[in-house]
């Protein structure tokens, strides 16, 4: 089904749209406070809009999408303009309302006894894990950038992060959402229920739609017992080719204690060194591998020996060269720093082409050996700075611009060289966005590689939910 053409707003729905939210809430084409909501962390897209309007209610949020699904109006829902597929920002062309959901930020409830917590799509990652902390409990859904992402838009692409191995990516840690419908009609399904089998499943499918679906407005999520004994180290693999079997070894050893298992190219090591950026706990030489693996534990004094049986092993085994132990809270947050920082690092050394891909876990290595060529072919001297969650077969596939090229020249190969490497994430199993989802960046490549009988459920679904088309146009399908 064809969704009708979609109009310009005119200054009538504007001022209908600001009487909606008041007009200190609303920000007009021109005024520089638009400028936050246009771009993206990447600044690889940037866009232009008549107004931002910026509901405080659920209720507002539903009287917005009411007058632009009568008038045909494009709206873009944003929350902490996080994203890194420019799925939040609004097309260049002028003629689409940017909603954003910052001033919806509130707890409504945390309930200790379900295990449930209630919050607004405005509020922030990591406030959403202070809340639970204070109920003695913990939201597991952790990020680099959880300091401003926010609960909605994590919903929205179904984020994954650091803590996938152990909890599942968002979609695993939602009980219930509330959205609302293109045309203003709310779905209330706050539920803090662990089992619900009455039809389809309209939570998970709003997860990870990217806003093309409903606008998330607020979500019910899971909330699981605080670890009371955590040990974390960094180890040096000898060869990349250590590195699925050192995971196996970890994962026989600790089983779902097992909370996280990243690792880390040799590459993106001597980055982070070479900018001054590895603290003490953290620095050393960079190995053609770096693993940081840690375990959690319920009980007090067992976390400590299972790390120390995995290290002893593999070093018997030959999987690793060296490792070092957190010894304190300070050296195991430095151990994480080294992690969280290797995006941000990358940015000092030239323009940085980035591919968030997934792989069969035991493929990765052949898949890091593959995609060098492959880079190689369409850039030669680019430089892979490959990063990622092992644990879950995510592969941050960053490459940096070649020692002295121009940086605008280099960021011109961005399509063909995604293209090959996407080529070959298709040809060996894996799939194209792991965990930042499709937005406007990989919309063309997803129609290359999803399933074409996939793609007419999708746009069936699409037409089900937004007849009229309106809501984030141009994004993911």
């Amino acid at each position: 089904m064809r969704h009708p053409p979609l109009n310009a707003p005119d200054a009538a729905l504007l001022d209908a749209l600001a009487r909606c939210v008041g007009p200190a809430n609303t920000i007009r084409a021109g005024d520089p406070r638009q400028q936050p909501y246009l771009r993206e962390w990447r600044d690889r897209f940037r866009g232009v809009s008549p107004l931002v309007v910026r509901p405080a209610t659920t209720a507002e949020v539903g009287e917005v999408l009411k007058l632009c699904n009568d008038a045909r109006v494009g709206v873009v829902p944003q929350s902490g303009n996080t994203g890194l597929v420019g799925g939040q920002i609004p097309h260049e062309d002028g003629r689409e309302i940017v909603l954003s959901l910052d001033r919806m930020t509130a707890i409504r409830s945390i309930d200790a006894g379900s295990s449930a917590l209630t919050a607004e799509a405005g509020v922030k990652l990591a406030e959403v894990q202070e809340a639970a902390r204070s109920a003695g409990l913990m939201f597991a859904l952790s990020m680099a950038s959880e300091g401003s992402a926010c609960l909605g838009g994590a919903l929205a692409t179904n984020a994954g992060g650091l803590a996938v191995l152990a909890y599942g990516s968002a979609r695993a840690q939602v009980l219930g959402v509330e959205a609302v419908l293109a045309d203003g009609r709310v779905l209330d399904g706050l539920s803090s229920l662990k089992k619900d089998n009455t039809g389809y499943d309209l939570r998970d499918l709003l997860i990870g739609s990217e806003g093309t679906l409903a606008i998330i407005t607020a979500a019910t999520v899971k909330l699981v017992p605080e670890p009371r004994d955590v040990a974390t180290a960094l180890a040096s693999l000898p060869a990349m080719d250590r590195l699925v079997p050192m995971f196996q070894l970890a994962q026989r050893t600790a089983g779902p204690a097992l909370t996280a298992f990243e690792f880390m190219s040799e590459r993106a090591m001597s980055f982070v060194i070479k900018h001054g950026k590895a603290t003490a706990a953290a620095a050393g030489v960079a190995a053609p591998c770096t693993v940081l693996l840690e375990i959690s534990a319920t009980e007090p004094g067992r976390a400590q020996p299972m790390l120390e049986t995995i290290l002893s092993e593999a070093l018997a085994a030959g999987l690793i060269a060296d490792a070092r132990v957190a010894g304190s809270q300070t050296q195991r947050a430095a151990m994480w720093q080294l992690r969280e920082q290797m995006s941000d690092i990358q940015k000092l050394e030239g323009g940085s082409i980035k591919h968030d891909v997934s792989l069969p876990i035991a493929h990765v290595p052949e898949f890091l050996d593959r995609a060098a060529i492959v880079v190689e072919t369409i850039c030669p001297g680019a430089r892979p700075v490959p990063f990622g969650h092992l644990g879950d077969g995510n592969v941050h596939y960053n490459v940096s611009q070649p020692t002295g090229m121009d940086k605008a020249q280099f960021l011109g190969l961005w399509e063909p060289m995604s293209d090959a490497v996407h080529a070959l994430v298709s040809e060996m199993g894996g799939s194209i966005s792991a965990e930042h989802g499709i937005g406007r960046m990989k919309r063309d490549a997803l129609l290359r590689v999803k399933n074409p009988v996939a793609l007419d459920l999708m746009r069936a679904i699409k037409s089900a939910f937004d007849p009229n088309g309106i809501l984030n146009p141009g994004k993911l399908i």
